[in-house]
Order: structure tokens, then sequence, then C-alpha cells
């Protein structure tokens, strides 16, 4: 007895169950927790019978069960019932193919595949809101984005030019749409919450999208309303903590095997980031957050830019390692730093991807970088920013300083503004 064909059986009446489940409290006429079952064990069995006498049996079920599906239709107009909606119909015909996709060797798909009809079918309102929420603006950043990874992207050269070999196009472009891709998902989410989301989301929103547009926002609302200095920082700092996590993001996409050497160092940065942002939390909570327009991330001037800039990081950063050695990548991440985290963080994690550079050396870099940052932040909240903003924002530096400058920090001299900017407030994306 071949136990596999239990097997394949077993996880197709599963997947069968699941969509009739979800099918069956929709009180769809066509078919429900019965019909979708049978259906997909139709499928597998089907597919069972087509390995011994061919494939044409997968196809004449497939034939039968549309027949099926016109039948029922047809019926359910006889008895007055019209419902102009098409989707038990298409589901049922796709977990046919599922249930044969499960013999022919495909397991893990056919489950993916069921597992995300399950979803589109339960999240039928809230994807018909999402729909009627994007509009002519939104849809251009979408087709944007199409335009940057599915047309631009394939036709580029993968081939290195310029000076040290380190304009590759369609690596750099590749960063682009990597870059545009995260922004664009933050855009996405704050259509989906609206403006009215919480001062937690907006934060997260915030700091996927825009981190630097976040910080000036809300600086600026925090000038001309003194009182929400507290939820200004605690926005600040929640997009901060976002940062941080797409740094680690963008290190795991171009380093994998030095993901964990670097990302230890730079998760204790984000340990404390996150307390500082719950120990914010607290005199914010009462106050409303209303969240500011995002623009559109995905616009091609704004991604020409960052692809200009990095290429320029990229030979930045190839110049200083042949010449200056670890000291100048480290020049290289206090300048890059205060224009876009995004480009040093890409190349240093490119080269340590490489086993160009250690480890040790990368994290070093890249939170040099994150610091230098910081500074930009933290000018901009000074010169946008209420007084309160200010002092709610300066004070968190102290636990990031070395102890001398602790020492020199609590001694009788004014603490130096400078000092203030290693805070971990401002930290963001993008400069």
């Amino acid at each position: 007895m071949d136990i596999l064909i239990f097997q394949q059986l077993a996880v197709s009446l599963g997947l069968g169950l699941l969509l009739g489940l979800e099918r069956e409290r929709r009180g769809t006429p066509i078919g429900g927790i019965r019909t979708f079952p049978i259906i997909s064990l139709f499928g597998t069995v089907c597919a069972q019978v087509g390995q011994t006498f061919g494939g044409w049996v997968v196809a004449i079920g497939m034939l039968a069960l549309a027949a099926i599906v016109v039948s029922a239709n047809f019926a359910q107009v006889r008895k007055g019932t019209i419902d102009p909606g098409m989707t038990t119909e298409v589901a049922a015909l796709l977990l046919y193919g599922v249930g044969a996709l499960i013999v022919i060797g495909h397991l893990a798909a056919a489950v993916v595949t069921a597992g995300a009809m399950a979803l589109l079918l339960h999240s039928k309102r809230p994807l018909h809101n999402f729909a009627s929420a994007v509009g002519e603006r939104d849809m251009r950043a979408i087709m944007q984005f199409v335009l940057l990874s599915l047309v631009i992207l394939p036709i580029l050269p993968s081939e290195d030019y310029g000076p040290y070999g380190v304009w590759n196009p369609f690596k750099i472009w590749l960063m682009v749409v990597l870059i545009v891709g995260i922004s664009l998902g933050g855009y996405v989410a704050y259509k989906f919450f609206g403006a009215r989301a919480g001062s937690l989301l907006g934060g997260i929103i915030g700091g996927m999208v825009s981190s630097t547009a976040t910080t000036v926002s809300y600086s600026r609302r925090a000038a001309s309303e003194a009182a929400l200095a507290p939820l200004g920082a605690f926005v600040i700092m929640t997009a901060s903590c976002i940062s941080i996590v797409r740094v680690l993001v963008e290190v795991a996409a171009v380093a994998p095997g030095q993901f964990g050497a670097i990302a230890l160092p730079l998760s204790g940065m984000l340990v404390f980031s996150c307390l500082v942002a719950v120990a914010l939390f607290l005199p914010s909570r009462k106050q409303a957050a209303k969240m500011p327009e995002q623009k559109n991330p995905a616009e091609l001037k704004p991604a020409l830019i960052f692809g200009a800039l990095y290429a320029l990081v990229l030979l930045a950063v190839a110049v200083a390692k042949e010449f200056f050695g670890s000291a100048g990548l480290y020049m290289v991440a206090v300048i890059s730093g205060l224009t876009d985290l995004d480009a040093i963080t890409l190349s240093t994690g490119q080269l340590a991807g490489s086993e160009a550079i250690d480890a040790v050396t990368a994290w070093r870099v890249i939170l040099i970088a994150i610091m230098s940052n910081f500074l930009f932040k933290f000018g901009i909240v000074a010169a946008l920013g209420s007084s309160a903003l200010t002092r709610w924002i300066g004070p968190l530096s102290p636990p990031l300083l070395s102890q001398e400058e602790r020492s020199y920090c609590s001694g009788p001299a004014k603490r130096p503004a400078i000092l203030s900017t290693l805070a971990p407030s401002g930290a963001t994306d993008r400069g």
C-alpha cells in the first residue's frame, strides 16, 4: 500500500475544508464546506489516475467541473438568484488545480496557493475598501514602481563599469527598487489605515516611508503647538526604531551570510531605542495623532537621485578603502550619513557580503553613519521644532555616550549641543 497516495488525499482534503469553511460562512450558493473538499479531492484523484493513463484525465476533469459550475449558475438564475460575481466559481476551478498540483510533487506551491486563496476570499471587505480609497495619485505610485522594477530593471546590463569596477547598472538599480519598495509598503499602509492612524502606527509608517519627512512634520507641529512636544518626541523615536529595522532588512538583503555578526551590535541600539520609545509613550498616550500627508515614494526623479547618490557612495567607499583603509570608510560613513543612510548601509553590506571587509568593520561603519544621521535629524528638530521638543529629544543621548563624555556632560559646563545629537531620536532611513 502506497502511503504517499493517502498523504496526498489528506492534504487535499484539508485545503478543501479550509476553503469550504470560508465559502460556507459567506453563504455562497455554488459551494460550501462539503463541495469544496470534494472539488480538491476530485483534482487529486484525477491527477493520481492521470499518472497511469495520461494527463488527458486531468484536462477532462477540469472540463467536467467547469460544466458543473456553469450548470449550477443556470440553476441559480432560474430560481431568480442572480450573483454577478465569479469569485466562487473561479476559486472552485483553481482549487481543482491545487488538488492536482499536490500529486505532481509541488506540495509547497499547492499549500501556499490555497492559503493565498483563503486570505483573498476572507479579506473581501478590506480589499474593496482599500481599492475604493486608492485614487489616481496612488495608482500612479503603483505604476511607477512597476516601471522601476518590471520595466527598467530587467533591461539593465549586469556588468561592472567605471573606476574600480564598482558601477553595475543592474545591481545599483536593484538597490533603488529595494528602497522604493520598502517606502512604498509604508505608503500603502498609510492609505490602508488612513491619516488618523494612532501615534504608534504613525511612527511605524513614517519610519517606513521617510523618517526624515516624519521628523520635519512633527517638529513643525510641535513648534505650532508646544503641548504636542511629548507626542512629537514619541513619534520621532518610533520612526527611529523602524529606521533601524529598515537598516537590518537592507543588511539581510545584501549580506545574508554576514547578517548575524553585523546585526547583533545594531540590535542593541534598536533595543535601547525601543525602550526609550516606550518611556516616551506614557506622557503622550492621551494626545491624538493625525499623520501628515505622505508623498509618493515611487517618483522617478527621487529614484534617479538615490541611484546616482548610491553610485557615488560606492565609488567613495572604494577610493577610501584603497587609500585610507578602514579610517577612510569611517569618513565616508560620516558624510554619507548626513545625506542618505540607505546608500552607505547597502554599499557597506555589499562589501561585507563579498568579504571585501570584515563584519566588525561593516557594523562600525553603519553605526557611525547612523550616528551622523542623528546629528542631521537633531539639527532638524532644533531648527524647526519648539524648545520643548528639543528638550524632550536632547536628554536621550547619555546612555550612548562614552564614560568620558558622560563625565563631561555632568560637569559644571553646559553640555555642548553636538553631544545631544547622539540621541537615537532622529535616526532615519533617508537623509
